[in-house]
């Protein structure tokens, strides 16, 4: 803005005005920040929350896995035993809750962690993507991920075709012809004297095994319990209970099938 002539002069104005408007056509209005989500949503977007929700619900699942197995074993040391424990699952919490309420609390929590522990799975699998839309370039690139980290995804899809099969097989019958309900002794014999499905049992307690390896080993890191001074106690505390693991329940199908173990 200029004085001429004891005037004042907009022409400077509008020639500024005109600029702002040329930019504005060129370039279009401008953008507002984003606003901030709140604190809980954005961490749950980010990868550190998703490796936690895993390493939680992996904690959950494998602490599942384990009494499953220990529970299971009974059916060596015969009927009344193995038959005692599935009663005292249903009456687990009496009185104070209603028989089965505390079973189904459990069925129904450890659902609720296999659905975490699958959408964080995917939600960070996409990430991973995201950040590295190109493959592995090298062989030595390829071979530095182990065989355990490389099928976590296929070991992980057996592992819940297996489950949906173990409960039509053995929980609700459907897979299991000569099923009884509130037999579980007799109805696992009845299952893994069937050749084809004690390979399945077998097959998918092999797939259960990698899986619980790589999934120990990362949940420290995920946890962020990393430091180059442990690794190899993780490595052996990983190996040790997936070798546990495997063997408890590969010996149930094997020694069954085999006719090394009888009713």
């Amino acid at each position: 803005m200029t004085k001429v002539d004891g005037e004042i002069s907009t022409e400077d104005e509008s020639e500024g005005a005109d600029a702002a408007v040329r930019l504005a056509r060129s370039t279009g209005a401008p953008v507002a920040p984003a606003e901030e989500p709140p604190f809980l949503i954005g961490f749950y977007r980010s990868a550190v929350a998703k490796k936690w929700l895993m390493a939680i619900s992996g904690i959950a699942l494998f602490g599942f896995v384990v009494a499953h197995m220990v529970g299971n074993l009974k059916v060596f040391l015969g009927m009344a035993h193995l038959n005692e424990y599935a009663e005292w699952l249903r009456d687990l919490g009496e009185p104070a809750f209603p028989r089965t309420v505390v079973l189904w609390g459990m069925r129904i929590g450890l659902l609720v962690a296999v659905g975490v522990h699958i959408i964080a799975a995917a939600q960070l699998t996409r990430m991973n993507h995201k950040a590295r839309p190109v493959t592995y370039q090298s062989k030595r690139d390829y071979v530095a991920a182990n065989f355990a980290s490389r099928t976590m995804r296929w070991t992980g899809i057996i592992i819940v075709l297996f489950v949906i099969f173990h409960l039509m097989d053995l929980t609700w019958g459907q897979a299991n012809p000569d099923f009884v309900r509130g037999d579980p002794y007799n109805n696992l014999f009845n299952s893994f004297e069937r050749v084809p499905v004690a390979i399945a049992y077998i097959v998918a307690m092999l797939a259960l095994g990698l899986h619980l390896f790589h999934g120990l080993w990362s949940m420290f890191q995920s946890l962020g319990l990393n430091n180059p001074r442990w690794n190899s106690s993780r490595r052996t505390f990983a190996v040790a209970f997936a070798v546990i693991v495997t063997v408890g329940n590969v010996s149930m199908p094997l020694l069954i099938t085999t006719g090394v173990v009888n009713r």
